[in-house]
């Protein structure tokens, strides 16, 4: 399978708008909508901070991926974070999101990434699988820790 993978620009804005809250929904985050999209605008409109892809039909999305860029000395350059991940419920299962975690990263080596970095809730252990099929892996030492400005 080949999940398509489309960078969204701002006229994609109407078809990722309902991805995201659809997301944001199923983790239950309360994050308004108006701060979504004060924070994907930019990325949609070339912010070298990071990048948002469409997954499946460039008409009709069945998912989308968010990347973030920084900088890491304990990798030696440039890694990334996959920020979202998400594929609709009906169309899950089926390899998509898993394809598209293999292409962003062949995509991301031949751009010189040196690392790639998600999250994942400690007792989700199916997505966990999912993320350890694509060759990520859980660090023993470290849990990533946040305060929010």
């Amino acid at each position: 399978m080949s999940t398509a993978l489309h960078l969204a620009k701002p006229a994609d804005l109407p078809k990722l708008m309902p991805l995201v809250t659809a997301f944001h929904r199923e983790l239950d985050l309360s994050t308004e909508e108006t701060a979504l999209e004060r924070a994907i605008i930019p990325l949609l409109n070339g912010s070298p901070y990071g990048a948002v892809y469409l997954m499946g039909p460039a008409r009709a999305p069945i998912g989308y991926v968010t990347l973030t860029f920084g900088w890491s000395i304990e990798f030696g350059g440039m890694d990334c974070f996959i920020d979202e991940i998400f594929v609709r419920p009906g169309v899950r299962g089926r390899g998509m999101a898993l394809d598209a975690l293999v292409s962003l990263r062949n995509m991301l080596k031949s751009a010189d990434v040196q690392a790639i970095h998600l999250e994942v809730e400690r007792d989700n252990k199916d997505v966990q699988r999912l993320y350890g099929r694509a060759h990520f892996k859980l660090r023993d030492r470290f849990s990533l820790m946040s305060l929010k400005l």
